[in-house]
């Protein structure tokens, strides 16, 4: 008994650090690691600290010992002191308030501070005093984005969110202009291409050409296939103030009728693009075919090329479906070649993933009208393949010596780890009540029979979006430990240097090992290129973020119309509070407050996986079908309301 007591008495007003985690209702909850349990905060005793905050608390344990019950003493560090929120106005108030929903309180504005601002403005406020009598925080509005709910507004409040640059400063458009105004088609040690039939194949709004085919018979058995990759890195110097700019943001970001580009329009829509019946600087894959499609030999290098023709997606299928057409016979021979190289890739363990993606149609001030489902067509699988391809062959180039054993040379990978059991195991149980079955001793195998098997049913979409979320996430290192999903040993990302910083470096690295050129390209050390391999990864990361916050914004705008509707879903979450549902007709989530099923009182099962009635005792699990009706949305925190049919 003696020594409990001194455990207790020792454990007593303890002093730690940690992060704060503030709820909506006030209380909170800080994380010490030494216990591996989290402090509950009272909503009286936070201390003015905001979400995230590190905080200096003291703590003593509940009478039993196992809870941890304390203050926050002092806040070491704000995460931030500026917040996007909406402004409310009150013309009775001495107050504007700005309400952000990631915190539990308003910030305050003084109403003469406020003569630029309108009700209902979304704006970025900087939280300048919290005075200790006082519940909310005052503060000041550094930058006014217009209207909530508009697209400009929403597009310009998340590049502040998310830190995203959206213009070039002068600087860096001037070195553009010059680099552009140079035109400097260097032909040294370049095989010239411009005699060989050669397209570009892209979506139909497509500005930035990235990459182009060429084909030509060689004899009756052989074909000569060039993947050609605009040759960049040709014209941006490593530690240029481009250079820099392009490292920064890491990659393009695609928003619905927007794109925000790594490059300025005048190199990544024109000097850079290989557009049609112009000169173009490429960096090239050229192989040998024969019909069976065994690959006879390969070549990699510096080319000049000129697409004959700029091709749709569309355009493409339309050949490929009739047999007809401009440059059919290339056309279709790419086609069976692609399948043979699906082919292949499955045979040895890839998955195959088809992606549906929601497309929205906007009218002239950027509101959707309507949407449609775009999945992956014939001609899509013949560019993705010939792109797979060509990844894996410079990877493998570059990797392997000729007798086949590791080479040990550095270069950047595109690495895939095996998928999280978990989330493998989660998936399982959605699939269960939709008669489906995952095989866990032979996941790859079993993953491509299930994709087989729910193709073009209505759960499709949500199994595949499953799927991917049990994934491990892709990433770039030096580090190779090859490609889960694809099932390749060596890969990298080679082939859309305008879009994608990653590929500047493996071109940069790839030229490098081909020339031994020391005076053009230094070779640095292998923590340099990990250290930038993270960050590509961390600003992809970030921007498929921003990217899916964008989408979600414009999907809420869209269904609002349909207000008083109702749909048929999927259940694919539970909370204790909350039902999420997949809206199958538009391919997102709504969610159903488990108050507002009046049917029954319903409870999350203690797996998680299921909620249960109290008194009917009804089951609902992960994968159910059910009917609901879309009662309301919030445009601020992008939510989609429904209710139990």
């Amino acid at each position: 008994m003696k020594k409990e007591r001194k455990i207790k008495k020792k454990h007593y007003n303890n002093l730690s650090t940690g992060f704060i985690n503030v709820t909506s209702h006030g209380y909170a909850f800080v994380h010490i690691n030494e216990f591996k349990k989290d402090i509950f905060i009272p909503k009286h005793k936070t201390n003015r600290a905001l979400e995230g905050d590190l905080v200096k608390v003291r703590f003593s344990f509940t009478k039993k010992g196992m809870k941890m019950e304390g203050e926050v003493l002092k806040i070491i560090k704000r995460k931030t002191k500026k917040f996007i929120g909406i402004l409310k106005l009150d013309v009775q108030s001495k107050y504007g308030i700005v309400h952000n929903h990631n915190i539990h309180v308003d910030i305050l504005i003084p109403i003469q501070k406020l003569e630029n601002s309108h009700h209902n403005d979304k704006v970025l406020v900087q939280i300048i005093s919290w005075p200790k009598k006082f519940k909310n925080p005052f503060g000041k509005i550094v930058k006014v984005f217009g209207s909530s709910g508009e697209y400009k507004t929403e597009i310009s409040s998340l590049l502040e969110e998310y830190g995203i640059s959206y213009k070039f400063s002068k600087k860096i458009e001037n070195e553009a202009n010059k680099i552009f105004s140079q035109k400097n088609l260097d032909m040294n040690l370049r095989r010239d291409m411009r005699d060989v039939n050669t397209f570009t194949i892209d979506p139909l709004n497509a500005k930035d050409f990235d990459d182009a085919l060429s084909i030509r018979k060689l004899n009756f058995d052989t074909w000569e296939i060039g993947v050609h990759i605009s040759d960049v890195s040709h014209y941006i110097k490593e530690g240029s103030l481009l250079d820099q700019e392009a490292y920064y943001r890491a990659t393009s970001i695609y928003f619905v009728g927007e794109v925000i580009p790594m490059f300025p329009t005048i190199l990544s829509n024109d000097l850079c693009s290989l557009q049609p019946k112009k000169d173009k600087l490429s960096f090239s894959y050229i192989f040998n075919i024969n019909n069976q499609g065994k690959i006879l030999n390969n070549w990699f290098g510096k080319t000049i090329i000129q697409s004959n023709k700029k091709f749709t997606y569309d355009e493409v299928q339309c050949i490929i479906d009739q047999k007809k057409g401009d440059y059919y016979e290339e056309i279709y021979t790419l086609f069976l070649f692609s399948k043979i190289l699906i082919r292949n890739r499955l045979k040895n363990g890839g998955i195959y993933l088809e992606k549906v993606e929601v497309k929205f149609h906007l009218d002239e001030e950027n509101n959707p009208i309507s949407l449609h489902m775009e999945k992956n067509n014939d001609a899509h699988r013949l560019i993705e393949e010939f792109m797979l391809l060509t990844n894996r062959k410079i990877s493998e180039f570059v990797s392997l010596n000729l007798d086949g054993a590791p080479s040990n040379k550095l270069y950047i990978y595109r690495v895939h780890d095996v998928p999280d059991f978990q989330k493998i195991f989660f998936l399982k149980k959605v699939i269960e009540p939709l008669g489906y079955f995952l095989d866990l001793k032979n996941i790859k195998i079993s993953i491509n029979h299930l994709l087989k098997k729910i193709k073009g049913k209505p759960e499709q979409n949500i199994i595949e979006n499953l799927i991917l979320r049990a994934m491990s996430k892709a990433k770039y290192s030096t580090k190779n430990i090859g490609h889960y999903g694809l099932s390749f040993i060596y890969y990298t990302h080679f082939t859309s240097p305008i879009r994608r910083y990653s590929d500047i470096i493996a071109h940069r690295l790839l030229y490098y090992y081909l020339t031994n050129k020391n005076e053009e390209y230094k070779l640095k050390t292998i923590e340099f290129y990990e250290k930038q391999s993270q960050h590509c990864s961390y600003k992809e990361r970030l921007a498929i973020d921003a990217e899916r916050d964008f989408l979600k914004y414009i999907q809420v705008k869209y269904i609002k119309k349909f207000i008083g509707k109702e749909f048929d879903g999927i259940i694919t979450g539970f909370t204790d509070w909350s039902v999420y549902i997949d809206l199958l007709l538009f391919q997102t989530e709504g969610m159903v407050r488990l108050r507002d099923i009046k049917e029954d009182s319903y409870v999350l099962n203690s797996n998680n996986y299921s909620i249960i009635g109290k008194k009917k005792r009804k089951i609902y699990h992960l994968g159910d079908k059910v009917r609901v009706k879309l009662i309301n949305v919030n445009m601020e925190k992008k939510q989609i309301i429904l209710t139990w049919i």
